[in-house]
């Protein structure tokens, strides 16, 4: 039988306050979370501090209540989710510019400007009305994975690229009331402030991000298509509790896929969703390029030879012309 305190639990949270000294204050947390055994990724910035971090339900009760008792986060909201063990291999706490990467020449504090808090039922209600548009702040893979039905997915591969996206497709918003939304809440607190300042007017966002709204008891994540895409060993998590319904295609096949791989060449790293038969078949690559790149990985793990590869590249190539 299983006991309390072997059941493990991820931790999801963040808090925009100042933090004095942030590089000290990055290696003193992360002694603290090394005291208590815990597993994760933590970014602490003049800022503020944003983490996920795994651990038992003793380990992640006494980290909450080490944060409570420091007056700079003492009303830090954690996101809790149960897992079956630890969703991250290592602990990384380090220091950042910025919690999020906007590099803006006019940076946001969202202490002072962000856009109108929604909750979970609220949002559900205002994207449903006309003359709304609901936009994605993520990265092009996330959406991918999944989204909200209507959402507008913007053509980026890094946050940093949307406030230019959004200049670009300027046309697409006007007149409109904006909300968008994020995994957690972080990004959109920054960019829906970003929004304000940048000139538009009625700007909202869903206040705690997808993680809160697939656990609100009302709405249960409807709306919802795919799975959340999250940043640690679990790659993706339901959201939606009343259907779920896959978004995601197989980038060789265009079948319906919900399972990422990361691009074999290690400069290119481009995540694929992919079945397992698809990923043995192209080497777990992208492109051709990939494919014969002298330090392709999955050439490597499974110690091909030259002429295994050469003939794996002739079915493919094959393939692709009677396909054309």
């Amino acid at each position: 039988m299983t006991t309390e305190n072997n059941q493990y639990r991820v931790l999801l949270y963040y808090k925009y306050v100042e933090i004095e000294n942030p590089e000290e204050y990055a290696k003193e947390h992360k002694e603290l979370c090394r005291s208590l055994d815990l597993l994760g990724r933590i970014l602490i910035a003049r800022e503020g501090i944003n983490g996920t971090v795994s651990g038992t339900i003793e380990q992640t009760d006494a980290y909450m209540e080490a944060m409570k008792n420091d007056s700079r986060f003492a009303d830090t909201v954690f996101k809790i989710e149960e897992a079956e063990g630890h969703a991250f291999k290592k602990l990384k706490v380090r220091y950042r510019p910025e919690l999020v990467t906007l590099r803006l020449e006019d940076d946001v504090n969202p202490n002072e400007i962000t856009g109108k808090y929604l909750s979970p039922k609220e949002f559900f209600e205002q994207i449903q009305e006309e003359d709304t548009i609901l936009l994605d702040a993520r990265n092009d893979y996330e959406f991918d994975l999944g989204h909200f039905k209507g959402a507008v997915r913007p053509d980026i591969e890094n946050f940093r690229d949307l406030p230019d996206w959004v200049r670009e497709n300027k046309h697409m918003f006007e007149g409109k009331k904006i909300i968008t939304y994020c995994t957690g809440g972080i990004r959109c607190e920054k960019f829906s402030g970003w929004l304000l300042k940048e000139g538009f007017e009625d700007v909202a966002q869903l206040h705690g991000g997808i993680v809160t709204y697939g656990q609100d008891p009302e709405v249960q994540g409807e709306l919802w298509d795919g799975q959340l895409y999250v940043f640690d060993e679990r790659i993706g998590v339901p959201v939606n509790r009343k259907e779920h319904v896959v978004v995601g295609r197989d980038y060789f096949s265009g079948e319906p896929c919900e399972r990422y791989v990361n691009c074999a060449n290690p400069f290119c790293n481009k995540k694929i969703l992919c079945s397992e038969e698809n990923e043995h078949k192209h080497m777990r690559s992208c492109s051709h390029e990939c494919r014969t790149h002298p330090n392709n990985r999955y050439i490597v793990e499974h110690n091909l030879t030259e002429e295994e590869v050469a003939e794996r590249l002739a079915v493919i190539e094959k393939e692709t012309v009677t396909a054309e």
